[in-house]
């Protein structure tokens, strides 16, 4: 009778992230900073009205922000949301 030895594998499952994306507010002479500041807090739950009007800002100034780093089907909906509203939105891959 022969003995069979089963080689143990560890069976921990390594989980890689899901990759991220940027959400990016760009500048627009047509939009007042206050409708932009006001529709970023209506369309990324739990931004304050601090945050918002440093996204318009940095927007304003530098002609494009972060609004929010998140998976790919938040950060879609998120520019859809935006270029709904009237903004100027894209995504890109976080690197």
């Amino acid at each position: 009778m022969s003995t069979e030895v089963l080689d143990k594998q560890s069976t921990s499952v390594v989980r890689k992230p899901a990759p991220r994306y940027r959400v990016l507010l760009h500048n627009d002479d047509f939009n007042s900073m206050e409708y932009v500041v006001q529709t970023l807090m209506k369309t990324v739950a739990g931004m304050t009205q601090p945050q918002a009007v440093n996204i318009m800002m940095e927007a304003h100034t530098n002609g494009l922000a972060l609004v929010i780093t998140c998976a790919m089907e938040h950060a879609e909906f998120y520019c859809e949301t935006l270029k709904n509203h009237g903004l100027s939105s894209t995504i890109e891959p976080d690197e």
